[in-house]
């Protein structure tokens, strides 16, 4: 659609808020003419400027809130909707939860599945429950700082408390930052790619306490951690990576530990784990627990069943019901998250479980081709989903149940059409909200064989 109104870059309307996109930005319509606008929520009559215009759609700065929603929480800090840190804390709970419900009711229903939605599943603690941290380091005002960055920039807005981290971890990333201001060392420029410091990652396990630092430097150098050591006795591993490259990626390719051992110990559904810096773990604890039991009460699970775990990280859903069946295949393309998973089998006495290091639809073709098949398969795939390929090859193996956990709707949409297409069917979708405050969202949904 296009629109010829004569609109222009910092004219100022009034409009009425409508709707919020999947991103948490309020819409208005200016003659039909859409607006994205950060801090507006639906109901609300609102003054904006426009800083951006295209052909289809602008962006907006919110200037005055003529007329407030009675969902708004008045105290919530701008910086974390400006950052996306936190861009759904001017909203009450209980709306986020109903927001979070109709983002999978939006997405199944454009892909033509018109299956009732579960409500969300909210979380007891909704502040200070991530366990882990990737924090840029950069220079703001002639020094080095610690903080995050605003929406759609590589600008730093300096932070002290990250409000939905465990505050341990906003501790120690003080810590780390005075620590550096005492080394007198560099933070890194992306625009020159000169500096040492480039970021700070923080792990923090749930039931042991124990912290893992790993600060990743453009060159190996020597920094003294004794004074931080002493500050935090629960540091169980201090590493530096060297990240020489300018992509996009938090960690860099080699790691030298520095400090006690390239891991932490955790606990996950009264199993013991041991997690390495670039594992996969669910940073929300308690909230995964909820959701790989519901994902295991779905899958209703017999002694003799043999299970697939793909995408299996450092192996936390195969491992968390090893005892409860026949065999475990798990398929990871990270090789150390492997062996972790090799390591957390051994740690918890299990003697049934097998994992490849690989692409879960590579991996998958081969082990069908191997005539290994499996009664329920459990993906737990990235932001992208699933390659056509592998489910395909799910499908191919004849499993009763597929259990699939995701953190992207649109994602799970298009796959879940694939998989009805295929012969399964939709049985039911629980959204779990392991992202309070904030507009991310994770799901657990069971297909069935038709």
């Amino acid at each position: 659609m296009c629109y010829n109104y004569n609109m222009q870059k910092n004219d100022i309307f009034e409009a009425e808020v409508l709707d919020l996109t999947h991103e948490a930005l309020g819409v208005v319509r200016v003659e039909g003419f859409p607006f994205f606008i950060e801090n507006a929520l639906p109901g609300e009559l609102i003054k904006f400027k426009v800083i951006k215009l295209g052909k289809t759609f602008g962006f907006g700065k919110l200037l005055e809130l003529i007329k407030k929603s009675a969902n708004r929480v008045e105290s919530a800090d701008l910086t974390f909707l400006r950052t996306g840190i936190a861009d759904l804390a001017h909203l009450t709970y209980s709306e986020q939860l109903k927001f979070k419900k109709a983002q999978v009711e939006t997405v199944l229903s454009k892909v033509g599945i018109e299956l009732p939605v579960e409500d969300t599943i909210g979380a007891e603690h909704i502040l200070a429950y991530r366990n882990k941290a990737q924090i840029p380091v950069r220079e703001k005002d002639g020094q080095l700082e610690t903080g995050f960055f605003r929406k759609n920039s590589h600008d730093l807005v300096p932070i002290t408390d990250f409000y939905i981290q465990n505050p341990e971890i906003d501790q120690l990333i003080l810590a780390v930052r005075d620590l550096l201001h005492r080394e007198k060392l560099t933070a890194y420029d992306e625009r020159t790619n000169t500096g040492l410091v480039r970021n700070i990652v923080i792990r923090w396990a749930h039931q042991t306490n124990e912290l893992m630092l790993v600060l990743v430097l453009s060159k190996m150098t020597k920094i003294n951690f004794e004074a931080l050591i002493a500050g935090f006795p629960n540091i169980n591993s201090i590493m530096l990576s060297i990240k020489t490259d300018k992509g996009n990626a938090i960690l860099g390719k080699s790691f030298k530990l520095i400090y006690g051992q390239d891991f932490i110990s955790d606990e996950l559904l009264g199993k013991k784990f041991k997690i390495s810096a670039q594992s996969f773990y669910q940073v929300n604890s308690e909230q995964a627990e909820v959701l790989y039991q519901l994902a295991y009460d779905e899958a209703d699970l017999q002694m003799n069943d043999v299970i697939i775990d793909a995408y299996s990280g450092i192996g936390t859903i195969g491992i968390c019901i090893a005892d409860k069946v026949a065999k475990v295949y798990g398929m990871e393309v990270i090789s150390q998250a492997v062996e972790n998973a090799d390591c957390n089998a051994k740690l918890n006495h299990l003697t049934n479980t097998h994992y490849e290091v690989g692409k879960a639809e590579d991996i998958m073709a081969k082990w069908l081709s191997n005539g290994i098949t499996a009664d329920v398969v459990f993906v737990d795939p990235p932001r992208k989903g699933l390659d056509e390929s592998f489910i395909t090859a799910t499908v191919e193996t004849g499993p009763r149940a597929v259990i699939y956990i995701s953190c992207n709707p649109a994602s799970f949409a298009r796959d879940a059409a694939h998989f009805q297409r295929l012969g399964y069917r939709l049985e039911k979708v629980q959204p779990v909200d392991l992202f309070p405050q904030t507009h991310h969202v994770e799901l657990v949904s069971k297909f069935t064989k038709i």
